[in-house]
């Protein structure tokens, strides 16, 4: 397998239930911004609404730091729509809630299960050029954590503007980096 680490997303022209409202969202969205396309299996589930309304809690942060959430799913933009005005967890979000009924942006990002027309739990950052610079692909039984996705963007954000350094385990804003060099091999 492949990895598609730095590979650029390609054109792609989705529907999507965003803001009460059906919209269209394609590749063009994502010039120059940081994008999250957050994969989950389907709506009216059960871990999914507990990572989607974690991600919803930490929208507005990632706003901040000039990232876009996806939240993409194999359902329909009118099940979006009906999941969102049945689920007082799923009314929360704010991020467009992207439909990819033909599973075509899920086999592109690797996460599609051809037997159950589903996608695995997927978190894929891309950098405002179009460039995938994170990719994170979980068991359907193994939620994630909207915290550690942030800490990621933001050392993905960190090391794309800070040319020779590179941000060690655990790594907060504010925290020291590395400078890669042969004064630092075998001191580590």
């Amino acid at each position: 397998m492949m990895s598609i680490i730095n590979t650029k997303v390609p054109e792609f022209k989705v529907q999507a239930y965003h803001k009460n409202a059906f919209k269209t969202i394609t590749h063009d969205d994502l010039k120059g911004k940081w994008s999250i396309f957050f994969f989950y299996p389907a709506d009216f589930t059960f871990v999914c609404p507990t990572e989607l309304g974690d991600m919803a809690d930490k929208y507005e942060t990632l706003q901040r730091l000039g990232c876009e959430v996806y939240s993409v799913s194999t359902d329909t933009h009118f099940v979006h729509k009906a999941w969102h005005d049945a689920s007082e967890t799923i009314k929360k979000i704010q991020f467009p809630m992207l439909a990819d009924p033909t599973g075509a942006l899920s086999k592109f990002f690797g996460v599609y299960i051809e037997e159950e027309g589903l996608a695995y739990r997927g978190s894929f950052v891309v950098d405002p050029e179009g460039r995938i610079k994170i990719a994170e692909i979980h068991d359907n039984g193994i939620g994630r954590n909207s915290d550690e996705l942030v800490r990621k963007i933001q050392a993905a954000q960190f090391v794309a503007t800070h040319q020779g350094e590179v941000c060690p385990a655990k790594w907060q804003p504010g925290e020291a980096t590395l400078k890669p060099g042969l004064n630092l091999v075998g001191k580590i």
